[in-house]
């Protein structure tokens, strides 16, 4: 059994789409649309997500969260700096000797977790 897909409630998918297709390596041209209004989208991994139109987007615990691990702590440091730069808020970063991450908001409040660990 494997974890395939997660499902977000969006505003604007066009919006959504683009953050995760620039930021978080999703394929915009695996985008499909379905007659719900859903556009489900597809990382290299096979993983898809799934992202709903929501009139509203009801507010989430502070530790709800998607994560997505890097291969190193300069690529954990490059993306946060890339978001922050782009506007993206960060809400939260750790750097230790063993785990380098931060937390960003999507453009719905949903915390995404870029990290680093060691093995």
């Amino acid at each position: 059994m494997r974890l395939r897909h997660l499902g977000l409630p969006v505003r604007d998918h066009e919006r959504s789409l683009r953050f995760y297709t620039t930021y978080f390596e999703f394929d915009p041209a695996t985008a499909r649309s379905y007659p719900d209004g859903t556009v489900i989208v597809r990382n290299a991994d096979g993983f898809d997500l799934a992202l709903h139109p929501a009139a509203e987007v009801p507010p989430s615990s502070t530790f709800l969260h998607i994560g997505f691990a890097m291969v190193d702590p300069a690529a954990v440091d490059d993306l946060r700096t890339r978001l922050a730069r782009d506007g993206v808020p960060i809400v939260e970063r750790d750097d230790e000797s063993d785990l380098v991450s931060f937390k960003c908001l999507d453009p719905d409040g949903w915390r995404v977790e870029v990290y680093w660990e060691a093995a």
